[in-house]
């Protein structure tokens, strides 16, 4: 049964008139009975994908219970929802077998899994997102972005980055930009939609692109999380060596390159919805502290404190209205605070979790 670990006694007292059980000295609560640190207004739906289980766990973000899971297919890497909330997809991405091509798709109102998208030569998919009503990823092997249309379940258009290992991606609201950060090439490319720029096979349209690759450090950084502020003006990306490396957007440059020790074993880069922090997840640790969450002022670049949520943290997904976090640890799903910075609670969704997405809540 999943549970949700009960911290403090703050904890306790919002759920002990629910019933609990005290088990090896810890307060657990089981997250299908009752609800933790409810939050009425957190409208929406919280996904998360187990590598270990292969599933996908559907989650009500207001009390932590799972509502329900799917199975995600092979290796799942990544998830991404449709505008709407009915629809998930799923990288299935073939770490070490050569790079799959398929995205497993979960009916979110039934929990169930339909017949997976074959991408064709689009192999290695692993970064989501979802913008203008369409599903954006990467394909590693292809070296390229690709995109899906959720009317069709087709791929109807693709862009090669002619960079190594295009991992994550992430796309401005109006999709008038695309990025992503390129491990073995060490860049960050930045995709930008040429508005009206008449061409041979795109006079006049508004679907030509050019492509800016800005080089961030050296291949063996291995630099792969990356996130852009919310003013689109500034861009994240960290590295397992403990570097961090901030490109100027406007200007298509490199504007700071840090060793950061703290950083070692980066994984993931994440803004607050505000653009205040910025938080960087750790797989492994080093540099010094337990912390395993490194939390940063945006404007100075400052470290602000570090988190400890347990070890192995890698997905990290920002609850919309900026009130919570929600990060991937071997724990389990932990839960953050963003006003306090504190743990809230954990939610077991199978080991190995990893891809986090929010999904709007299916009228």
């Amino acid at each position: 049964m999943s549970a949700c670990l009960i911290e403090t006694k703050e904890d306790y007292m919002l759920v002990r008139a629910a019933g609990s059980i005290v088990l090896g000295g810890l307060l657990l609560l089981a997250a299908v009975e009752a609800p933790v640190h409810a939050q009425p207004g957190a409208r929406g739906r919280l996904l998360a994908l187990s590598k270990g289980n292969q599933t996908l766990s559907i989650i009500d973000p207001a009390t932590l219970r799972i509502l329900g899971t799917a199975p995600s297919g092979p290796d799942p890497h990544e998830v991404a929802a449709t505008a709407d909330g009915g629809t998930a997809y799923i990288s299935n991405y073939g770490a070490g077998q050569g790079g799959f091509n398929t995205l497993t798709v979960v009916d979110l109102i039934n929990f169930t899994t339909r017949p997976p998208i074959d991408l064709g030569p689009l192999r290695g998919p692993h970064g989501m997102t979802q913008a203008g009503g369409k599903i954006y990823f990467t394909a590693e092997v292809a070296k390229a972005l690709g995109r899906i249309d959720p009317a069709t379940n087709r791929v109807d258009w693709a862009i090669g980055t002619g960079q190594d290992i295009s991992h994550m991606v992430v796309a401005a609201p109006d999709v008038r930009r695309l990025f992503t950060v390129n491990v073995q090439s060490a860049s960050a490319s930045i995709i930008e939609r040429a508005v009206g720029r008449a061409g041979r096979f795109a006079p006049a349209a508004d679907d030509d692109w050019t492509i800016a690759s800005v080089k961030v450090g050296e291949p063996a950084d291995d630099f792969e999380g990356f996130d852009v502020s919310p003013d689109g003006r500034e861009l994240w990306t960290a590295s397992p060596r403990g570097k961090l490396a901030i490109v100027d957007v406007t200007n298509k440059k490199l504007s700071q390159a840090s060793d950061l020790p703290i950083l070692s074993g980066a994984n993931r880069v994440k803004f607050t919805p505000d653009g205040r922090r910025v938080f960087i997840s750790r797989l492994s640790g080093g540099g010094g502290s337990a912390g395993n969450i490194v939390v940063f002022d945006a404007g100075t670049r400052a470290e602000i404190k570090r988190i400890d949520v347990g070890s192995g943290v890698g997905g990290i997904l920002m609850q919309p209205d900026g009130t919570r976090a929600f990060a991937s640890s071997r724990t389990g799903v932990v839960v953050i605070d963003l006003q306090t910075l504190q743990v809230l609670a954990r939610i077991d969704v199978g080991p190995n979790p990893d891809g986090l997405a929010w999904a709007a809540r299916p009228d």
